[in-house]
């Protein structure tokens, strides 16, 4: 039952830190870079409406459900090969630093000031000062979770190879 009850752990915590590498890499590769190719207002609108439809409970459960995940499965897997045990650790710290802290205090702050804002209600120079302000901070703060996320991924399919 325990064996089965660790590998549940650790399947559900690779498929999720997966997801959530693939997202954060769509983002950095094909949603960003093809919105920032918009005019000012343009750009914002669009940011600001898959903020708003990206916050619902398949994106919450996949994108913070490995933050327990992953280290329950590294407390699983505590006396497991030192290959393994560390791997998984490193995964969870990096993902509860990569993710969960980068995502809570530098991208959410951004989103929220975005979505309380009546973006019709600017000028065009407003916008150009919201859009300068938000675009660059917030795609540097993603980089970070892509990167974050990535490695975590890579770091539970490592310690996947060293599971006895």
């Amino acid at each position: 039952m325990e064996i089965k009850f660790k590998m549940i752990v650790l399947m559900l915590s690779i498929l999720y830190t997966g997801l959530t590498a693939g997202l954060c890499f769509t983002w950095s590769n094909a949603i960003t870079p093809g919105i920032g190719r918009l005019d000012d207002l343009g750009f914002l609108q669009s940011f600001q409406a898959m903020n708003r439809a990206i916050i619902n409970r398949s994106f919450l459960v996949v994108f913070f459900a490995p933050i327990v995940l992953l280290f329950l499965n590294a407390f699983l897997h505590r006396n497991a090969f030192s290959m393994t045990m560390w791997s998984f650790t490193l995964a969870a710290l990096l993902y509860f630093v990569g993710i969960g802290l980068i995502t809570i205090l530098k991208n959410v702050p951004l989103n929220e000031i975005l979505d309380k804002t009546t973006l019709e209600q600017l000028s065009a120079a407003e916008l150009k000062e919201l859009r300068t302000k938000f675009e660059h901070t917030w795609n540097r703060w993603h980089i970070q979770r892509t990167i974050a996320s990535f490695t975590s991924f890579a770091l539970l399919l490592i310690g996947l190879i060293y599971t006895k």
